[in-house]
């Protein structure tokens, strides 16, 4: 393996790990990541749902999200890209922690084809803007259309996604006017490291913003 340790720190040169080494490092140190659950609709018109976490708000204006797609080996590439690639249309979920079983059950490597949303049991609601339903249970839902895929070489794809209209649960508000939400409702989970690890983000802790001068700094 391509590391020096030295002051405290193993030092990783990316550039000369194997590639699952690579994976193996950032997914673990990078955390915690939410989770994009997303649900897609093929050229035939059947679901898919699939969790991702390497995922993020990238922009508000334009509003894009990322979504990180590495290769799949039973297939040609992910469902869930294909799907987005054929469509151009998907919702992303977050997961509250009550769907954390269920969220599982749709990341299995089911056969092309199959609906994760009807096996797992999940309800799901209309989406308004794009031809693909948003799952009922969860407290936020993204409807989104393609901005653009991007091919950065290697086995990686990234789809920025534009959202296009947001669900997001009521009793999630602590002040609805001022768009202020309370996390402890939303109950959300996020990813963590290895093959099963999760957390939750009720544990939270405030840190007021500073302004420029800084107080009692020279």
């Amino acid at each position: 393996m391509s590391y020096v340790v030295k002051d405290g720190f193993a030092h990783f040169d990316l550039m000369e790990m194997p590639k699952p080494d690579v994976y193996k490092l950032l997914a673990s140190v990078i955390l915690p990541r939410p989770i994009a659950w997303v649900v897609s609709r093929d050229g035939e018109g059947r679901l898919n749902a699939a969790p991702f976490s390497f995922f993020n708000i990238l922009s508000a204006d334009p509003p894009l999200v990322a979504i990180g797609f590495s290769a799949a080996p039973d297939r040609e590439g992910k469902d869930t890209l294909a799907n987005i690639r054929t469509n151009g249309e998907f919702v992303v979920n977050l997961v509250p922690e009550d769907l954390a079983q269920a969220m599982n059950v749709t990341a299995t490597n089911a056969p092309r084809g199959i609906d994760e949303t009807k096996l797992a049991g999940l309800d799901l609601a209309k989406s308004v803007v794009v031809d693909v339903p948003r799952i009922a249970g969860s407290p936020v839902g993204l409807e989104c259309k393609i901005f653009e895929v991007i091919e950065p070489g290697g086995s990686g794809t990234i789809a920025l996604g534009r959202v296009v209209y947001a669900h997001v649960r009521e009793s999630a508000f602590a002040n609805l006017e001022h768009l202020r939400i309370d996390p402890a409702q939303l109950r959300l989970i996020g990813r963590m490291h290895g093959a099963g690890g999760y957390c939750t983000t009720r544990d939270i802790f405030s840190i007021d913003r500073l302004t420029w001068p800084l107080e009692g700094k020279k």
